[in-house]
């Protein structure tokens, strides 16, 4: 395993490399591909943290915990709620904000605060060839013609390995509470979730589990207790619902939407579909799963299939797509349109001429 120290000896590392690369932060996201590992786990720390600024910046490999504990030391946050994977995928290790970024890990806050590439503000990185590029941040160097900040956020490694990201980042909140209606059937909810994220109560969260439908407002006290008085009484004609306002049980069933807990420790694959939330209905109904979990208001569907179990097939002609989470029976990614393949094909070619940088992620079985 190869674990540079700085981005001279990443440049090093990739422009000497015979074959492969696997890059890896924590490894904790179950990304798995062949050649040899090439770790950023050596390239750590806060680099700049600017609370007054709202801005931050650390190396690719600092533990996402490290950066969370800054931020909560002067009352602040990551805007949108990464998810940690370990226990729905089983997997150890550490998770890094390198990786949350080369993933776009956006947990149910996004329906309010955007994903991840929402927040971030700049990117350093080196490419397939050894070479250093940046774009964003406090200096902008961007002479490539492409978004790179942007770009780099979800490619999983395959334009470049990341050394150093920058956010922008919020004031933490003073308190929270959760609507819950309890009873619907999957129509019900998904018109239940589109009501609150349309109405002016600032839902931070829209999740429906089971015939539980969760309906998150946050913010300072008195406003986030008038705010979930009046979401209740807008929402009274779908039935039985009940305000939550402990902060502390609102933060544990947050975290379990956040993370997939009603999986956890169950057989199965596990897929993360991006579905228009009003085909999501529809949809569910075709595939025959164990379980399913809607978030984002419905625009993203957990659902616990048999393994094996071919769901893109399932999902018939509803436009969507499908990443397999958790298995390994099919490639992780949905087979992209033959126009954005080879537009995404000649992305990579500028980028990764070689094709070294986690390449048969995108091609093949993960």
């Amino acid at each position: 395993m190869m674990k540079p120290v700085d981005e001279k000896e990443l440049g090093a590392a990739i422009a000497g490399a015979e074959g492969p690369l696997r890059i890896v932060g924590g490894g904790t996201r179950g990304v798995d591909c062949a050649g040899e590992v090439l770790s950023t786990a050596g390239m750590a720390g806060i680099t700049l943290y600017d609370p007054g600024a709202l801005t931050l910046v650390a190396k690719a490999g600092t533990p996402l915990a490290e950066i969370e504990a800054a931020l909560a030391s002067e009352g602040q946050r990551l805007p949108f709620e990464p998810m940690d994977h370990r226990g729905l995928l089983g997997t150890g290790g550490v998770p890094t904000i390198g990786g949350v970024v080369a993933a776009n890990v956006s947990g149910p806050r996004r329906v309010q605060a955007g994903a991840c590439r929402d927040s971030l503000i700049g990117v350093r990185f080196v490419d397939g060839r050894g070479e250093v590029l940046k774009s964003g941040g406090r200096v902008m160097k961007n002479v490539t013609g492409y978004d790179l900040v942007k770009l780099l956020a979800g490619s999983y490694g395959t334009l470049g390995v990341l050394t150093e990201v920058s956010f922008k980042v919020l004031p933490d909140v003073e308190t929270s509470a959760c609507v819950v209606l309890r009873g619907l059937d999957d129509r019900q909810a998904l018109a239940v979730m589109a009501r609150a994220l349309g109405s002016p109560y600032e839902v931070s969260g829209a999740a429906h589990d089971g015939g539980r439908t969760m309906l998150r407002i946050e913010g300072f006290a008195e406003s986030v207790a008038y705010r979930a008085g009046r979401l209740r009484e807008l929402l009274g004609g779908f039935g039985e619902v009940g305000v939550l306002d402990d902060p502390v049980q609102v933060s544990a069933m947050w975290q379990d939407v956040r993370d997939v807990a009603a999986f956890q420790g169950r057989e199965g694959d596990v897929w993360r579909i991006s579905v228009k939330p009003s085909d999501a209905p529809d949809m569910v109904a075709g595939l025959g799963g164990d379980a399913v979990l809607y978030d984002w208001g419905g625009g993203q569907v957990w659902a616990l299939m048999p393994q094996g179990a071919d769901l893109r097939a399932r999902m018939g002609d509803l436009r969507g797509h499908a990443t397999l989470v958790r298995g390994d029976s099919f490639a992780r990614f949905h087979p992209e349109p033959a126009g954005l393949a080879r537009l995404s094909a000649g992305i990579r070619a500028q980028f990764d001429p070689r094709g070294i940088l986690n390449n048969n992620l995108l091609n093949g079985v993960s």
